[in-house]
């Protein structure tokens, strides 16, 4: 699989990640074991998680399957910290929380340090600089190679960025910041992914098909075995059933029956090749749908194919933000 850099860092992922949500809860250790081995085997290496996926089982379960399974060097680990199972406060950005996340990750993974380390979110209820300063400890300590954020929004992320090089080389510039990017959601095109590709942060795109809905898997119903039929995944999946959703799909449909793809390569494609994404992070239940993504490394999609999905899933910009001097 092809090896990209991470923004402006020396650190390389594999152009595909492996993402872990479900882990711990709707994929056990089992199918865990076969959705690594298929990922390595096909030379992917970014393995993405976070403290409360599974309530932490995500973590424990990676661990578990590291030079058993898969030697550890071969990986590039990123986890995150910052969500909080608290009624009355989702994030908590402050430094004691951040790096007492951080060890307890280390922990479960059963290794001494992680590739990429990130703020799973931005809290505006701690200062910026302080938990800014926890992913300086973070790194300068040896237990995170590489550092990044998470559901910033563009000034958000700008602000982040800027600070982080704003004290001659003390601090550590980020990495990367992980997005939901897909052709049901371009909302990043607005501010983030400028933001990024102007700052040399590299995008990591969460649901890249759309929460499943770009595989065309929905068109004529709802399947019993999908995340949309589950409960506690179904308002995940819900708010991309309508109609807009569904003519976007069909302009996807389209385009993989002229170039004998599936809709998953098609979507995926897109998403992985456009400006600035480094590499989108796919979540898999088993080992037959990991191996349908990872098929996408064969096929890059026709300037004419983007640029008519370009068209059919544009996003409405406005002033301030699209051509609004020419008006």
């Amino acid at each position: 699989m092809e090896q990209r850099h991470l923004g402006r860092t020396g650190l390389r992922v594999s152009r595909i990640g492996l993402g872990t949500l479900t882990w711990g809860r709707d994929t056990d250790e089992n199918d865990a074991a076969d959705l690594l081995k298929a990922f390595w085997e096909a030379g992917g290496t970014l393995v993405d998680t976070a403290d409360v996926y599974g309530d932490g089982d995500a973590e424990y379960i990676l661990g578990q399957l590291l030079d058993g399974l898969v030697p550890r060097r071969d990986l590039v680990i990123a986890t995150k910290a910052g969500s909080v199972p608290d009624p009355d406060r989702r994030f908590d950005g402050s430094r004691g929380h951040l790096l007492g996340a951080l060890d307890a990750s280390l922990s479960r993974l059963g290794t001494d340090h992680v590739d990429l380390w990130q703020v799973h979110a931005f809290d505006a209820t701690t200062p910026l600089d302080e938990t800014l300063g926890a992913l300086d400890i973070a790194v300068s300590s040896g237990r995170a190679r590489y550092a990044g954020v998470s559901n910033f929004c563009g000034w958000q992320l700008a602000k982040a960025a800027t600070w982080q090089v704003a004290s001659s080389g003390t601090r550590t510039p980020l990495a990367s910041t992980q997005m939901e990017y897909s052709l049901l959601q371009r909302g990043v095109e607005r501010e983030v992914l400028p933001a990024a590709r102007d700052l040399g942060v590299g995008l990591l795109p969460s649901s890249p098909l759309g929460r499943g809905v770009l595989t065309g898997k929905y068109r004529r119903g709802l399947p019993q075995d999908s995340r949309g039929a589950s409960e506690h995944l179904a308002p995940f999946v819900e708010p991309y059933l309508d109609d807009t959703a569904s003519h976007i799909v069909d302009a996807v449909v389209t385009a993989a029956d002229g170039l004998a793809a599936t809709p998953l390569q098609v979507a995926l494609a897109w998403v992985r090749d456009r400006p600035g994404v480094a590499a989108p992070i796919v979540g898999a239940r088993n080992a037959q749908q990991l191996s349908a993504a990872l098929s996408v490394e064969a096929l890059s999609l026709p300037d004419e194919i983007c640029d008519a999905l370009d068209d059919v899933s544009a996003p409405l910009h406005r002033y301030p933000d699209y051509h609004w001097s020419t008006l």
